[in-house]
């Protein structure tokens, strides 16, 4: 048993510079919190985020139109009621055409 103790410990002193690198590779790039997967992981993360961010901007920027074009001028007003909200005058009548299909009692589809 000795023997066999001895050899394993004559075999890592002529290695400890082997396993004290590997060692720390595999700390840094696998096991730490910062390690080289985790900061793989925030920089998708971050490119997620950027691409939202830029989603709401062109969000943010539609809307700030549209609500300059509200305060500018008045028949916008009625343009919205009458497309979003199906709004009309007393003398005429609304008709909405729709490609959404359309479920029969037979569950058919009609279109």
């Amino acid at each position: 048993m000795g023997k066999k103790l001895n050899i394993i410990w004559n075999m890592i002193s002529h290695y400890k510079y082997v396993i004290v690198i590997v060692l720390g590779i595999v700390v840094v790039g696998f096991v730490d919190d910062n390690s080289f997967v985790q900061r793989v992981k925030y920089d998708l993360q971050i490119s997620d985020i950027k691409d939202q961010i830029k989603a709401y901007d062109e969000t943010y920027a539609k809307n700030a139109e549209a609500l300059h074009e509200l305060k500018r001028d008045p028949k916008t007003i009625e343009k919205i009621a009458r497309e979003k909200y199906f709004m009309k005058t007393d003398d005429e009548d609304v008709f909405v055409l729709s490609d959404d299909v359309q479920f029969t009692k037979d569950d058919e589809t009609t279109e």
